[in-house]
């Protein structure tokens, strides 16, 4: 029973070892910190706060609070030339919910019709970018500004999609599932060049199982080629 449990725990303990990504091996015990989602899960002195990447909520729904950014036009309704500053005092009064959540947004260019912005911070690596900048950023700046035809994401330029430096994150997290029993494994890059590539991973022994783990990967190499296409695929263990 104690050697059950003691297993049991040293799963678990290795699973929430690799999300949160700080470890200390010189004692031989796994030592964490508090990942970055749950430090952002404070609200960082602000309250009440309604989002605009709801899509069920109203343009008139902003809080009205002292803390509200100054330099936002939210007030008034009326449609908006296509400037450069016109699209900054939109995007100012969404920085505050990006800003809640680890992230920011700057214009990268204005080309015609078509606004390109960079995300910041936790914004730029997330899964979910896409979303943000379609649902969120593009539908207000084209409510307010009829002018835009379409809001794209810039990327900043990353490192190489190669064996190299993907094993530079797989190296990070080899030792931590082998505590558990387990190894990782790059099977293949494809789609080098496209907007999708596709990279297939392989886990073994007893962390093959713990999807947490696997999603905690996905996103470190997300994160390490800034790709907001980058898809990882999870091979069958043998």
């Amino acid at each position: 029973m104690v050697a059950s449990r003691s297993l049991t725990v040293l799963v678990c303990t290795v699973s929430a070892a690799v999300s949160v990504g700080a470890f200390s091996s010189s004692s031989g015990r796994a030592a964490f910190v508090v990942s970055q989602s749950t430090r952002s899960s404070a609200p960082l002195g602000m309250t009440d706060i309604v989002s605009p990447f709801d899509s069920d909520q109203q343009d008139a729904g902003s809080t009205g609070e002292a803390d509200a950014p100054t330099a936002t036009i939210d007030d008034d309704d009326s449609p908006l030339e296509l400037t450069w500053e016109n699209v900054d005092a939109v995007l100012e009064g969404m920085r505050p919910y990006l800003i809640q959540d680890g992230g920011n947004v700057i214009i990268s260019e204005i080309d015609g019709p078509v606004v390109r912005l960079q995300l910041q911070g936790a914004c730029g690596t997330c899964p979910s970018s896409t979303q943000t900048m379609k649902m969120g950023l593009e539908r207000k700046l084209r409510e307010r500004i009829p002018e835009i035809q379409e809001v794209v994401q810039a990327m900043p330029e990353g490192p190489p999609l190669d064996e190299e430096q993907i094993n530079v994150i797989l190296d990070g997290v080899r030792p931590f599932l082998k505590v558990a029993g387990g190894e990782i494994f790059l099977e293949s890059i494809t789609g080098e060049g496209s907007v999708q590539p596709v990279i297939t991973l392989r886990m073994a022994g007893a962390s093959s199982s713990l999807n947490s783990v696997k999603l905690e990967i996905a996103q470190r190499l997300q994160r390490h080629f800034m790709m907001s296409g980058l898809q990882v695929a999870w091979a069958t263990p043998s």
